[in-house]
């Protein structure tokens, strides 16, 4: 996907997150997040907005790993939570459509540039947590459309879990596979003692398959489970292994 697609889809969720943060009420729990409440979502998701944009727009090119306390300075009373959050978001989306394509600033996922790192990341960043706001105000997770939820898939297998600090390890090494029904896109993922390597399936059969249909196994893989519809070949232990090590809660 190219920049302005990921900048779209922040353009689109983020609305939606907070619309259905506004069903569900700031004290409402979040499901998929169980630390939290609605409120906290919030926070996080506005917080994290700021700390992208300032990455982005300073630029900044050095690691910024800080607590969103201080990228937030002081967080707002309720009553002025959603509209903080759609000045975040706002900020960000004109932070990443004024970005020179020659952008130069820290990241810390494989791309093609600092500026599509930063645009999928806060695309995928947003497309998540408007799930958890959906759920937390009782409604089915969003059906993303399928070449997004691919990408977000794509982004978890091939950046995420093979960074050095993923816990995910196996010895002897097994092979995990995943496998799209509505969009041509699969990815098999070797877990070594020491690294973990994606790359496409091709002619091999792993260890262990998942399928189903782009939106649920993105869903599901990024710890927000929608599994009634996904089936799994082969081994079960080796899901049982990749969900053991592999949480993305932000809590």
């Amino acid at each position: 996907m190219e920049v302005a697609e990921h900048i779209a889809a922040i353009r689109r969720d983020a609305p939606l997150l907070s619309a259905a943060a506004a069903v569900a009420g700031l004290e409402a729990p979040v499901p998929s997040c169980p630390e939290w409440v609605v409120r906290d979502l919030l926070r996080h998701q506005g917080g994290v907005h700021r700390w992208a944009t300032a990455i982005v727009a300073t630029p900044r090119t050095e690691p910024w790993r800080v607590d969103l306390d201080e990228v937030a300075g002081t967080w707002p009373d309720d009553t002025g939570l959603l509209d903080w959050l759609e000045a975040g978001y706002r900020g960000l989306i004109a932070a990443l459509e004024n970005a020179s394509p020659d952008l130069q600033c820290w990241t810390f996922l494989r791309a093609p540039s600092p500026l599509a790192m930063w645009a999928r990341r806060q695309a995928h960043e947003t497309a998540m947590h408007r799930a958890d706001a959906e759920l937390a105000a009782g409604r089915q997770a969003p059906a993303y459309p399928a070449r997004f939820a691919a990408d977000g898939i794509d982004e978890l297998l091939s950046c995420f879990i093979t960074r050095r600090s993923s816990p995910l390890r196996a010895d002897p090494a097994r092979t995990f596979g995943v496998r799209c029904h509505d969009v041509a896109a699969d990815w098999l993922v070797r877990i070594g003692p020491d690294a973990v390597r994606t790359t496409a399936i091709g002619d091999e059969v792993p260890d262990c398959t998942l399928r189903g249909r782009a939106d649920e196994l993105y869903l599901a893989l990024w710890s927000r489970p929608e599994w009634g519809a996904l089936s799994v070949q082969g081994d079960r232990a080796v899901l049982d292994l990749f969900l053991d090590k592999v949480h993305i809660r932000w809590t």
